[in-house]
């Protein structure tokens, strides 16, 4: 599955009291790089709509903490 997370350095000025986090994550939703939506795209049930929530699996993209390591825990 692609990833639409990007990170961005921000600036820290000179005079800034309390230097912001860097850097930091953000998603990018799928549906920016989807255009028109196809005939026939594949759809989801109900249910798993519900649970998921979209309709469609092609714009379905589960959260994943950026900041968390990679190291098996849920």
């Amino acid at each position: 599955m692609p990833t639409y997370r990007q990170w961005v350095t921000r600036f820290v000025g000179p005079f800034d009291p309390c230097p912001p986090l860097n850097p930091i994550a953000y998603e990018t939703p799928v549906q920016l790089f989807l255009g028109f939506q196809p005939p026939g795209m594949e759809q989801f049930s109900p249910v798993e709509a519900l649970s998921h929530g979209t309709l469609w699996p092609g714009l379905y993209t589960p959260y994943t903490s950026p900041y968390r390591l990679n190291s098996g825990e849920g």
